[in-house]
């Protein structure tokens, strides 16, 4: 038997369906705020991680240092570069590193793939952070 109701005019109008239209759009706000959830989660994680990545990267870098025995620490931008690289390099990171003679700055980028929001169409999105480190004289 269908479910008919009479509209204003009196006229009956078949009604069925609306209810399932509605139990898809409320499914797939569900499946869109798990994504946000989700994914924004291992978005922030990978900030996290890339940020720790970042700093262990500029602190090997600024153990590179000379004039130690002056008292007035300096870094020692080759040597500096080189070090905070292999240390990028034995983590599977990929960043950038500068160095100058006060301090070593390490920029780590990553790419994190999304699982839920791949759904409504979003793919990857990259993520970055800097940590700079400078040789301190006690």
């Amino acid at each position: 038997m269908k479910k008919q109701r009479e509209n204003q005019e009196g006229a009956r109008c078949d009604v069925r369906g609306s209810i399932s239209a509605f139990v898809v759009s409320l499914t797939m706000t569900f499946m869109v705020c798990a994504g946000l959830a989700i994914d924004g989660g291992r978005i922030v994680a990978a900030k996290i991680r890339a940020g720790d990545m970042a700093e262990n990267a500029a602190r090997a870098g600024a153990q590179a240092l000379t004039n130690i025995r002056s008292g007035i620490p300096r870094v020692d931008p080759p040597r500096a570069t080189r070090i905070a690289s292999a240390y990028l390099e034995t983590t599977g990171s990929r960043g950038r590193v500068e160095a100058s003679r006060l301090e070593v700055c390490v920029t780590v980028r990553s790419t994190e793939t999304m699982t839920m929001l791949q759904l409504v169409g979003v793919g990857s999105r990259q993520v970055a952070a800097t940590r700079c480190a400078q040789p301190i004289a006690e």
